[in-house]
């Protein structure tokens, strides 16, 4: 069975940094483009990042510099560097396919919460 697993959350202050990792099976990554995702509590899940099996990515407008997406392919990992992080970017974060008719399962997400 495919299997998403992201790691990497935490409490950060705001203007901190933090580093997300999704590992999946190499057969993912190498068969589509792949986005990071954000669900705060009592929203829909929202995309942050996207990367191409090219490595070329796309971010939303809110993201305005702050987030960088990237891949590891030898270890079937992909990030989310995180820097000037604000309390809105609270959320649980996930990884899957860029494209939602080729999502797998999804995986437990990691949390991230921004405050002081």
């Amino acid at each position: 069975q495919e299997r998403l697993v992201e790691s990497g959350g935490g409490l950060v202050q705001p203007g901190g940094s933090l580093r997300l990792s999704c590992t999946a099976p190499g057969s993912i990554f190498s068969s589509r483009a792949m986005a990071w995702y954000r669900q705060a509590p009592g929203k829909q899940r929202e995309w942050v990042a996207v990367l191409t099996r090219a490595n070329n990515t796309n971010y939303p407008d809110f993201v305005n510099g702050r987030f960088t997406v990237s891949r590891d392919a030898a270890d079937n990992t992909m990030y989310l560097q995180m820097d000037k992080l604000k309390p809105e970017d609270t959320a649980v974060y996930y990884c899957n396919a860029a494209s939602n008719a080729l999502w797998v399962s999804w995986g437990q997400g990691t949390q991230v919460i921004v405050s002081s």
